[in-house]
């Protein structure tokens, strides 16, 4: 994975991080959607429900990207599973 410059994280669309408020997790390539999904448990400041929209985010990305989630493609912290 490339090591994004803060000069070249700035110009990341906010649509392209999976918690885009704080501008924590970009997804903007497979490899950074990789990565926010290893360390999506790793976030922290952030409400359920921004983490909910945060995957669904990081989901729509990983299609993008064509990454392979898990089997379901489950949340890593969903605790209905």
């Amino acid at each position: 994975m490339s090591k994004i410059t803060e000069a070249s994280r700035d110009h990341i669309a906010d649509e392209n991080f999976a918690f885009p408020k704080e501008r924590k997790e970009p997804i903007h390539d497979a490899a950074h959607v990789r990565n926010a999904i290893a360390r999506f448990k790793q976030v922290q400041g952030v409400t359920e429900a921004e983490r909910d929209e945060a995957w669904k985010r990081i989901k729509s990305a990983a299609k993008k990207h064509k990454v392979e989630l898990n089997e379901k493609g489950e949340c890593p912290l969903d605790r209905r599973n």
